[in-house]
């Protein structure tokens, strides 16, 4: 791996870096999670009943 850190200040910068990127992963997972909810999510009105989409056009 890499050298370890050489100064009290790296090693914290190291720690923020690595928290930063967690947070980063989850909100990109959350996000990705919401574009595929959108995307598979049926559009229609679920409160007509039977062939009144087709009646109404």
């Amino acid at each position: 791996g890499f050298q370890d850190a050489a100064s009290p200040i790296i090693e914290e910068l190291l720690h923020f870096h690595d928290h930063a990127l967690v947070a980063v992963f989850l909100i990109s997972i959350l996000v990705l999670y919401i574009i595929t909810t959108i995307m598979t999510a049926k559009l229609t009105n679920t409160n007509l009943i039977d062939a009144q989409e087709i009646e109404i056009v």
